[in-house]
């Protein structure tokens, strides 16, 4: 039985990835390891909690002899690492802990993986890495853009991608490092976007917009970007980076406003505030190396928005409860 090691999977899309191999792969033994900081998550997990496959470990990835000693113990066969601080405005606000959990916790877990071996190590990290683009509509973040992150949580994990690559050329670590677009779909941490203003919109609050609300974002629904680290985990060439993108480009003013309208409120509750520092204008990835290895996203935005708007709809109690629970520990 092959053991797979999942970090951060109480959040959003490690908490989704963990669904999908359950669902994929009943022979392999799940363990789910979090600290379950401020956006950790459990409920999601309710269904299959009590399942012999799947284990739960609260653990905190920057302790060296914790993880160390996890890793003897169990002799994973593949890790796939979400376990992030991911909030571009919290690292404007706290650099430091983003530098902690996103380098150093990184950096543990690397080591530990390379004293015990293992089959695949898959980083799970972000398009912010390369920076910006303009908006130019044919230019694409490749595998090759060079990285310039522009933010301290997008500095954080371009140099956690690049210990990736350095334990794999100095000590032959087995690795793939993904780098995705913005995320949207069930379980989403309701400080982002698309889960906040479902949030206001169902509540008839105002929504915030930064600046004109002209920067735009290639959106990947979390359910193909869950079967895309599941192909690169399986099919991946060993050492190699594959962005992963959904060909969904919206500014941040259209998505609002997609969803407003789909909820049948009116744009009035746009309330457009002082812009992010360093706000990077636009996103947009080429997933051509990926889809050669056969994978195709399943979701246009359309189908993805309609499908998240109501699940946040039938859902409210969970993002009430969240904000609730964040609130008191803020």
């Amino acid at each position: 039985m092959k053991k797979v090691l999942v970090t951060g999977g109480a959040g959003f899309i490690g908490g989704n990835f963990i669904h999908y191999l359950i669902k994929q792969y009943p022979h392999y033994k799940i363990f789910n390891l979090d600290a379950l900081t401020y956006a950790g998550d459990l409920t999601k997990h309710v269904a299959i909690e009590t399942m012999e496959n799947y284990h739960f470990i609260k653990a905190d990835i920057t302790n060296y002899q914790e993880i160390t000693q996890l890793f003897e113990k169990e002799r994973f066969d593949f890790v796939v690492h979400f376990a992030a601080e991911s909030h571009v405005d919290r690292s404007i606000i706290d650099p430091g802990i983003f530098v902690q959990t996103n380098v150093l916790g990184t950096q543990v877990l690397l080591e530990a993986a390379r004293k015990m071996g293992l089959t695949k190590f898959v980083h799970v990290s972000t398009d912010e890495v390369y920076g910006e683009l303009d908006f130019d509509p044919t230019t694409f973040f490749t595998e090759e853009t060079p990285l310039k992150p522009n933010s301290p949580y997008s500095a954080s994990k371009a140099s956690s991608d690049l210990l990736v690559q350095a334990y794999h050329h100095t000590y032959g670590l087995p690795m793939n490092i993904t780098r995705c677009s913005n995320n949207y779909g069930p379980f989403h941490f309701p400080e982002k976007l698309i889960p906040l203003t479902i949030s206001r919109v169902l509540n008839n609050e105002k929504v915030p917009v930064y600046g004109d609300g002209q920067n735009i974002r290639d959106w990947l629904h979390v359910f193909d970007h869950c079967t895309a680290i599941n192909l690169v985990l399986h099919e991946g060439v060993n050492g190699e980076v594959y962005n992963i993108g959904g060909h969904n480009e919206r500014t941040n003013l259209q998505v609002v406003n997609t969803i407003i309208h789909a909820l049948g409120k009116s744009d009035k509750l746009i309330e457009f505030v002082e812009d992010r520092l360093g706000h990077d204008k636009r996103y947009a990835i080429d997933a051509s190396k990926l889809e050669q290895l056969g994978w195709k996203p399943k979701f246009t935005f359309e189908t993805g928005i309609d499908e998240t708007i109501k699940w946040y709809a039938e859902n409210i109690v969970w993002i009430e409860q969240i904000n609730n629970r964040d609130l008191h520990m803020s």
